[in-house]
């Protein structure tokens, strides 16, 4: 999809020439940029989880998981809360990288399905980034909103959104097939 869009946009800026060796040149230094700050992401949190394993930190989370005695629901609504709470000061991308891995290890011992717990993980990064009271994507719309829309009435409209996301993870997680239909669909041997 990414290459999609940025070959459409090379060929719609060739179309009303706009294309040239100076705008091209900024576009790939932006885009070298942008990939190089996901790159260090990646590495830094790769060393933390790393680091964090190496120091017992996985076996310590292991154990307190274990040793509260959970089912399979209780580990899910646990889990998810934690997520919740950490989306709203962290963007998704350190969420994913840097603490879900540290509940990868536990989901056999549950019983949870990976890309069931996926699907719930990225349904809960996408609300908490549009949940008061930090809601970073208010902040971000905040900035380019014309001077009398206030973070209040983005807030108010985000609202009805973070509700519907709410049910439709409920939803999901009433009925699993609604999120893992394809999945099995494409996976399953026949």
């Amino acid at each position: 999809a990414a290459c999609a869009g940025a070959l459409a946009s090379l060929l719609l800026a060739a179309a009303y020439g706009a294309l040239n060796f100076q705008m091209l040149k900024e576009s790939v230094f932006l885009t070298a940029r942008a990939t190089a700050m996901v790159c260090y992401l990646f590495i830094g949190s790769w060393t933390f989880s790393a680091v964090f394993a190496l120091l017992g930190g996985q076996s310590v989370i292991e154990r307190a998981f274990l040793s509260m005695n959970l089912s399979s629901t209780q580990f899910l609504l646990l889990t998810q809360a934690i997520i919740f709470l950490l989306g709203w000061p962290l963007e998704w991308t350190e969420i994913i990288i840097i603490f879900v891995p540290i509940f990868l290890p536990l989901l056999d011992a549950f019983k949870v399905d990976p890309i069931f717990f996926g699907i719930l993980v990225a349904l809960n990064t996408q609300t908490a980034f549009n949940t008061p009271p930090v809601a970073m994507a208010a902040f971000y719309l905040k900035g380019v909103a014309p001077p009398h829309v206030t973070l209040a009435d983005i807030f108010k409209g985000a609202l009805p959104f973070v509700f519907m996301v709410f049910l439709c993870m409920a939803l999901v997680y009433i009925f699993p097939g609604l999120a893992l239909w394809l999945p099995d669909y494409l996976y399953t041997p026949r």
